[in-house]
């Protein structure tokens, strides 16, 4: 059965995305009603009638985010065969993404982090940037079963810094950091390897 009722007079897709670049620059707390009517072009009952509340439109604004940098991110780290290599790829790939003019600075999941927002909410944020530590962890263990790195490797330390140093390039381009800025901590980071995999 069809929907019922009138029509939507605008593109879902087109409107969820430019909340999404809202929520982006803002912040959840920090965006209001009337910053999401302007974005998105549509009046506040309608934002209420197609996404039910301005949590569940930030939740939907946040998973195309992920759909956008996360997916192809874990995809890449999963399917980069030497992992280190993978690593520097993903800090690399944020470096790029971080600093794109065309988008606010830094990591919208970080960034959201930012401003007091429901523990529900804060929650959802957590599991999502857990998510790129498990994928680190995951590829670096296999690392380990293929023989790349020794089994002693402090694979959950590595993957535990590694993500600490993407977050802080996301916090480093909001603060205005460029993109070279950016490639030339992934460098550093990455010059952590051999200590932390216990390779001599």
């Amino acid at each position: 059965m069809g929907e019922r009722g009138r029509p939507r007079g605008f593109d879902r897709d087109a409107v969820l995305r430019q909340a999404m670049i809202t929520f982006w620059r803002n912040g959840y707390e920090t965006t209001s009603m009337g910053d999401l009517t302007a974005a998105m072009g549509i009046a506040s009952p309608s934002i209420y009638a197609c996404f039910g509340s301005k949590e569940q439109l930030f939740r939907e604004a946040v998973e195309l985010y992920d759909s956008i940098v996360g997916v192809p991110a874990r995809l890449s780290l999963d399917r980069t065969p030497v992992a280190r290599e993978a690593v520097h790829s993903l800090l690399s790939a944020s470096a790029d993404f971080f600093a794109d003019p065309a988008t606010p600075p830094g990591c919208m999941i970080v960034m959201a982090a930012r401003t007091a927002i429901g523990a529900d909410v804060q929650i959802f944020l957590a599991d999502l940037r857990r998510g790129i530590q498990a994928a680190l962890e995951t590829r670096l263990r296999r690392a380990v079963d293929e023989g790349e790195l020794p089994g002693a490797a402090a694979v959950e330390a590595m993957a535990a810094f590694y993500t600490t140093v993407q977050q802080g390039m996301s916090i480093q381009a909001h603060d205005g950091a460029t993109r070279d800025d950016l490639e030339a901590i992934a460098t550093a980071a990455l010059s952590a390897w051999e200590p932390l995999a216990g390779i001599r």
